[in-house]
């Protein structure tokens, strides 16, 4: 499949159905009342799925890239805040481990995705490369991660 736009790619969808999950975790009566560790929590993720948009809309690799390890790091927050959660008991064991196992998978798909980018002799469209094959590459081996 050739990726030609964000929507398309496979760390992108992840991100955004994470991303409801955290919605819908922090609208829990528990979790709702501590609004900074909520509205933290829900920012981080939001900050994944947005720098996975912002980085392949800037047009070349090496800032798509840039942007990759900004979501990457973004995946490390939100486990971090998920400890926290669990600790303060606004989450149950459960709960919180398939969060965090969807977040590591997230964070390796872009690992892997840097990666591939980073092999790819392409510098992006903004410097007269055609939509490049290697991110719809890259959203299939995501998908096999």
């Amino acid at each position: 499949m050739l990726v030609k736009n964000f929507e398309d790619l496979e760390i992108w969808k992840e991100a955004r159905r994470l991303t409801g999950e955290i919605y819908r975790l922090t609208k829990g009566e528990k979790f709702a009342k501590d609004f900074g560790l909520s509205n933290q929590i829900q920012r981080a993720a939001v900050s994944i799925m947005s720098n996975i948009a912002k980085g392949f809309e800037r047009g070349g690799n090496q800032e798509f890239i840039q942007f990759l390890y900004v979501a990457k790091g973004s995946c490390g927050e939100v486990r971090s805040q998920l400890y926290v959660a669990l600790d303060q008991e606004y989450v149950d064991q459960r709960v919180a481990d398939n969060l965090l196992m969807i977040l590591k998978r997230l964070s390796v798909m872009i690992k892997h995705l840097i990666d591939h980018l980073k092999r790819s002799g392409m510098r992006g469209p903004k410097y007269g490369d055609s939509i490049p094959s290697n991110r719809s590459d890259a959203s299939q081996s995501d998908r096999e991660s």
